[in-house]
């Protein structure tokens, strides 16, 4: 199995309001769960730190982009079919959320979406974010049935795309000068990884 005995994940139907249903994928570690409103705090909390602004566009009042945002994950619960899923990380032994990661098809016809993820940054440095993009990486290809799946980072951003290196991703692209934020240039990296290749690494990597 790609994940070690203590590791479990399923996508749980439970009947909310409207006829939406809530999926859940848990770690060893975490628990990927769907947002809820009140989750725009935390985030916005984050988002304030300036070691998680690093590689943004200076934003000194991040609260009302992020309660937008969170609006947008909420609603995207209850499209039909649904395309993209935003889920919040949870640390398991603590109950805090921590992050949030998700997963965007892109076009259905070819089975093609692309990877998302964030961490409070005081929860950095302890395999967090490999964790929950090992399992929506997973969802994606065994749930979801993908053929590809990539991601895009700042190019100096060395931790965002370690993390996709860890998990047998390649990287595909690097476009130079490709956003303008902090009175700068930005090079970007894309990396992808394919069903076969997932196969091939039995997931676990």
């Amino acid at each position: 199995m790609p994940f070690g005995p203590t590791d479990r994940w399923a996508e749980r139907h439970i009947p909310a309001g409207g006829g939406t249903h809530r999926m859940q994928i848990e770690t060893e570690r975490l628990i990927l769960r769907e947002f809820v409103s009140d989750d725009w705090l935390v985030m916005a909390r984050y988002w304030r730190d300036p070691r998680y602004q690093h590689f943004y566009p200076e934003n000194d009042d991040p609260a009302p982009i992020v309660r937008e945002l969170v609006e947008r994950f909420v609603a995207a619960q209850a499209t039909s079919p649904r395309l993209k899923r935003q889920l919040v990380i949870v640390e398991r032994a603590s109950g805090a959320m921590i992050g949030n990661c998700g997963i965007r098809i892109n076009d259905p016809e070819i089975g093609e979406a692309n990877i998302g993820y964030e961490l409070d940054p005081d929860f950095w440095g302890h395999g967090y974010a490999t964790e929950a993009a090992r399992a929506i990486v997973r969802f994606g290809f065994e749930d979801l049935a993908l053929h590809r799946i990539w991601a895009e980072c700042i190019a100096d951003n060395r931790g965002s795309w370690r993390v996709m290196e860890r998990l047998g991703m390649r990287r595909e692209a690097h476009v130079r000068e490709h956003q303008h934020f902090r009175d700068r240039w930005w090079d970007t990296f894309t990396y992808a990884i394919l069903d076969h290749e997932w196969q091939a690494r039995g997931g676990s990597n």
